[in-house]
């Protein structure tokens, strides 16, 4: 069923197995004990980042399988996307582990999108196990979008810091696990912003903009979510949103209004505004909130994770900075 920008799922489909895989920095972060994977370097002994960044998701991959029961062979459907171009580690991912696969491009709301349309096929009973993963890798995402990290570039405070990690999740029709009830795909929200160092600001509005599309589309007002959770807006992005939805008549309390940017790193950590990159939702998600979740800490949770769909290309040719947003609702049933 349909309602507005939401898709709801009747027969709810489960989130059976995840898995998150972090880097070295992620590993004296706030969340390490989440990790089900920690790297001492960046190089996870490949000879260049964009290979290491590969193996995040594969091993990401192979864990959620190997932590569900399950063989590579089992997975119908595998929905991946990352920050590199034309996808290549989803892609590259795709080809070690052999399943059909749908490439996907959000930017760092890929977590949620993947996992949106992941529960999409198995409600529809086109698919009985669906695995969906993102990724990102620190040097290689810098070098992508900004400068390389040799440079020594000085950052300006509104800059956040890229996640290196990957984060997966399995989802079926039947199982043990958190329910996936619905779904709110985004829409293209830009403000005009330009400063490829402020994602926080530029993608705030969309994350606005879907949460309370949501909250309409379900008829169900903040108090509903145990957290509301957006993606990588980080501290400047945060406040903004905040702000935003209290001008909107949406007051969030504080306990209640997360942002992965902030939860994944300690405040001591050179980080500038947080965190950001396909890998710092799907890592806070697949790793720390699920495992909250089946603690029985956390009984709904909306996942919002939020992306800036730039490119070199635009910003060289000085385009403003389209962003998006998609939340995902899961709920703790009492089978877990």
């Amino acid at each position: 069923m349909r309602k507005g920008r939401t898709w709801t799922f009747p027969n709810r489909p489960v989130i059976t197995s995840s898995a998150a895989v972090g880097g070295p920095f992620e590993a004296k972060g706030a969340l390490a004990a989440d990790f089900d994977i920690l790297h001492e370097d960046f190089w996870l002994g490949q000879d260049s980042f964009e290979k290491a960044e590969k193996k995040l998701l594969e091993q990401a991959c192979e864990k959620a399988i190997d932590k569900a029961g399950m063989k590579k062979e089992d997975i119908q459907f595998y929905l991946a996307g990352d920050l590199m171009n034309q996808i290549v580690t989803s892609s590259f991912s795709a080809r070690t582990l052999g399943s059909p696969y749908i490439g996907l491009f959000g930017a760092c709301s890929t977590s949620m999108e993947g996992l949106a349309l992941a529960a999409l096929m198995v409600d529809a009973r086109q698919a009985d196990y669906v695995l969906a993963g993102t990724a990102s890798h620190n040097e290689a995402v810098e070098r992508q979008f900004r400068y390389p990290t040799e440079y020594g570039g000085q950052l300006p405070p509104t800059a956040q810091w890229t996640v290196t990690g990957a984060g997966a999740g399995i989802v079926v029709n039947r199982g043990i696990g958190p329910e996936i009830t619905s779904a709110t795909m985004g829409r293209i929200v830009d403000m005009g912003i330009t400063d490829p160092f402020n994602m926080g600001a530029a993608m705030a509005p969309a994350a606005v903009d879907t949460i309370e599309a949501h909250l309409k589309d379900m008829n169900v007002d903040v108090n509903y979510y145990d957290l509301i959770l957006t993606g990588d807006l980080g501290r400047v992005g945060h406040r903004i949103c905040a702000d935003l939805l209290k001008e909107h008549g949406l007051e969030i309390p504080q306990d209640r209004l997360g942002d992965c940017g902030l939860m994944i790193y300690k405040e001591n950590q050179p980080v500038d505004a947080g965190a950001s990159g396909a890998g710092c939702s799907a890592t806070v998600f697949y790793g720390h909130i699920l495992k909250e979740m089946a603690k029985g800490k956390l009984n709904r949770v909306l996942m919002v994770a939020t992306g800036a769909l730039l490119s070199p290309i635009t910003f060289q040719q000085k385009e403003t900075i389209p962003c998006i947003a998609h939340a995902v609702s899961i709920e703790r049933t009492e089978n877990i």
